[in-house]
């Protein structure tokens, strides 16, 4: 008895033996416990990832984002000419172009539109929808991809013996639209994007174009975002000639407008234009300043969930 009350008497061999009988207990413990994180993290319900870009145009492209069921969008976009093309031309405010439109959400998801630009006298039309939305939860969806196609018919008079039926001066654009919100303050957008034109009148170029698109937004506060858009044009479907569109802006949010500012190479404003005739080369100097200012107007009130 009293070489055992001796051994306990040790300071270090007590302390091995409470270690001993301590380290089953906080590993039950620490197992008890991640399983039930487990668990609860199974019981979360799925919540939508929103807001994953502050409006419908990231600069000149679509984003991801529908406007909401009753919503109508009026939106005004304009676009400046070169800044390098000297004092003559008012560094470029001489050269505007402009594009009015109206998009419509008829439900969440789908989302039509059309509009007017001043650039060749273009009407377009488009339907976008919302296929699958980000979500987080126990069953959660990385990312938001939204469908988009459009149409668009040059109305401008030609008189170089072209053959310009209405058929022929039209032109299509199909869209994937790949977005991600990493965080509330930061999301990317990547779009695999191919315009198919009726006609084109030079040897050189091909009736289809394949674009790949990449896009980003970072909120720097409540209200203030900076953007960047790249199309990046695959080899050999356009002539030599036609660049890569480039933009960089900011988002400026002033209650029901969404006001962007923003500096590019593209004149154009709609898919076929900006990702298919894009001839000014941005780092070279070729810069041109726009905007496009927002308005929403709620013309159907949801329905209230009981």
């Amino acid at each position: 008895m009293k070489k055992i009350l001796t051994l306990f008497a040790r300071p270090a061999l007590l302390g091995l033996l409470l270690a001993a009988w301590a380290a089953p207990a906080a590993q039950a413990q620490a197992d008890l416990l991640g399983q039930l994180e487990q668990e609860t993290k199974q019981d979360q319900p799925s919540q939508v990832v929103d807001a994953t870009f502050k409006a419908t145009r990231l600069i000149n492209g679509h984003t991801v984002q529908t406007p909401g069921e009753g919503t109508m969008v009026f939106l005004i976009s304009h676009r400046f000419g070169a800044l390098n093309s000297g004092a003559y031309e008012f560094f470029g405010l001489d050269q505007a172009t402009l594009r009015l439109g109206f998009e419509y959400a008829l439900t969440d998801r789908f989302e039509v539109g059309v509009g007017r630009s001043s650039l060749n006298k273009v009407y377009d039309g488009f339907l976008k929808y919302k296929a699958i939305q980000q979500t987080t939860g126990a069953h959660a969806v990385p990312v938001s991809v939204t469908l988009f196609t459009s149409a668009a018919v040059m109305t401008q008079r030609m008189n170089n013996g072209i053959d310009y039926t209405l058929g022929k001066r039209t032109a299509y654009t199909y869209q994937a639209l790949i977005a991600r919100k990493f965080s509330p303050d930061f999301s990317l957008q990547f779009m695999p994007t191919l315009v198919h034109r009726n006609l084109v009148t030079n040897e050189s170029e091909k009736n289809d174009v394949f674009a790949l698109g990449g896009g980003g937004r970072y909120k720097l506060t409540k209200r203030f975002s900076l953007n960047a858009e790249y199309y990046y044009l695959l080899p050999s479907y356009t002539a030599d000639h036609y660049r890569n569109s480039v933009a960089l802006g900011v988002d400026i949010e002033t209650g029901g407008h969404i006001f962007q500012m923003h500096v590019t190479n593209s004149t154009g404003m709609i898919e076929q234009q900006f990702i298919t005739q894009t001839s000014g080369n941005f780092f070279d100097g070729y810069i041109c300043f726009g905007f496009n200012v927002s308005r929403n107007f709620t013309v159907k009130q949801r329905a209230r969930k009981i």
